[in-house]
């Protein structure tokens, strides 16, 4: 049978498509590039927006055009609105979130058992979906409340994977060729909290480095209160990229006290202080929501200030969202779609700014960048984008396809969007090239 698999949203979503691809890989199934080759779709959904909401029921329908033979979906956003789901034209299996580990198997009619064995090595998923790097989650759910955040009711509790199983699916995924693995889950950092005895996602990241030879390790999105000082330590070891992903999502203090976040500005700033004094050169990136209910013009401005004081490497600014089940959609004082958009304008602006200064100081320098897509010039060579350990994006040209491949690059120029233009180095050693990256 020939599969294609599709997803909205975030990381964890990306590792849990990656999660099935082996699955029906080992059940001896092909996977495509596009839903117009397939007998079988999978969608993973979103609702984490309203628009993550439109985009998912979209991309059933468009597969559904495309005549995929059947359609399976799953996710954040059919497991809130099930009947919706299996009212789309093609749909024939809904499965929620806390069944997802299962769904290959259900569509398969086969015993989970099955794939519970040494998985298959992992290899990037075709198509659009096509990824150097492999997104590997740890952990699922989140026990939090904030009060925007509809993924509490959409995930359920939190939950860790064990160990040997996370090692297991490093280890496939390097078998594949894998050159970074990114460790995803709702929220990161509570992975191990769940334990007897508990444990912390410090130890998770120093067991990876210590039992096996990845190239490089990346953490996605953490809560600024999960960690404490002694975790910096771990970026002693070089194959840590030094890039954090720390939402803040208001720099106001008294809108983070409306969206029950469990930070404040003055704590944030410290945490990102530290981080800095560790990890010399580090990208710092952020989420931030404008326009939360009762956000006034004062408090958008405390925010806007906050962030431009952080001095961002980049981030994302989300316009308020109503999600029904949450505690802000019953709020008063709703803010004005107007001003939200107005706001998001502004505050992507500043961002934009930080995000170009910090992409500025490395200029003339030389980093490694893991080249994630190539596109052919004909004789001229390739051209070739991909990211440095700092989440900068880098393009070059090349005479060869490097796609995959870890490489010098000397960054030469802006191009006049958010990607460098850089050009390849020779070298001996690729996990040696970065110029005074590890040096005070």
């Amino acid at each position: 049978m020939k599969v294609y698999l599709d997803t909205v949203g975030c990381r964890l979503n990306q590792s849990e498509i990656e999660a099935m691809a082996r699955q029906f890989r080992a059940a001896g199934h092909t996977l495509v590039a596009s839903p117009r080759e397939a007998d079988l779709v999978v969608v993973n959904t979103c609702a984490v927006t309203q628009k993550a909401v439109a985009d998912s029921r979209k991309l059933i329908r468009r597969v559904a055009r495309a005549g995929a033979g059947a359609i399976a979906v799953t996710g954040c956003w059919v497991s809130l609105d099930p009947q919706s789901a299996r009212a789309l034209p093609g749909v024939r299996w809904v499965v929620p979130n806390l069944e997802k580990d299962r769904l290959v198997a259900t569509v398969l009619n086969l015993p989970q058992e099955t794939f519970d064995l040494e998985p298959v090595e992992r290899t990037p998923l075709p198509g659009l979906r096509l990824r150097t790097r492999a997104f590997i989650k740890v952990q699922d759910g989140c026990d939090l409340r904030c009060t925007f955040c509809i993924t509490t009711v959409a995930r359920g509790p939190s939950r860790s994977r064990p160990v040997e199983d996370v090692v297991r699916d490093v280890k496939a995924a390097l078998q594949g060729g894998a050159q970074e693995i990114v460790l995803t889950g709702v929220h990161l950092g509570a992975w191990g909290k769940d334990f007897d005895p508990p444990m912390h996602l410090k130890d998770l990241v120093a067991i990876l480095l210590r039992r096996l030879p990845i190239p490089r390790l990346r953490l996605s999105s953490l809560e600024p209160w999960d960690l404490p000082e002694d975790f910096f330590e771990l970026w002693e070891d070089p194959r840590l990229c030094r890039h954090l992903h720390l939402p803040l999502q208001s720099g106001s203090a008294s809108v983070l006290r409306r969206m029950a976040r469990r930070t404040t500005p003055e704590s944030y700033a410290r945490l990102v202080e530290t981080a800095r004094r560790f990890i010399p050169d580090v990208a710092i990136t952020t989420d931030i929501i404008v326009g939360f209910p009762g956000e006034t013009e004062a408090e958008f401005e405390e925010s806007l200030a906050f962030v431009r004081a952080m001095d961002f490497a980049g981030g994302h600014v989300f316009t308020y969202s109503e999600r029904p089940g949450t505690a802000a959609a019953r709020m008063p004082h709703p803010v004005p779609h107007r001003v939200r958009k107005e706001r998001n304008a502004r505050m992507r602006a500043v961002l934009e700014e930080s995000a170009a200064r910090y992409r500025r100081r490395f200029l003339g320098r030389t980093l490694t960048v893991l080249w994630e897509a190539a596109s052919t010039l004909g004789p001229q060579g390739w051209t070739l984008t991909g990211l440095t350990d700092n989440y900068l994006r880098v393009q070059a040209l090349a005479p060869e396809n490097l796609w995959n491949r870890l490489t010098p690059v000397r960054l030469l120029r802006e191009n006049g969007h958010d990607t460098l233009i850089g050009e390849i180095l020779p070298t001996t050693d690729q996990r040696s090239t970065d110029d005074d990256l590890r040096t005070p």
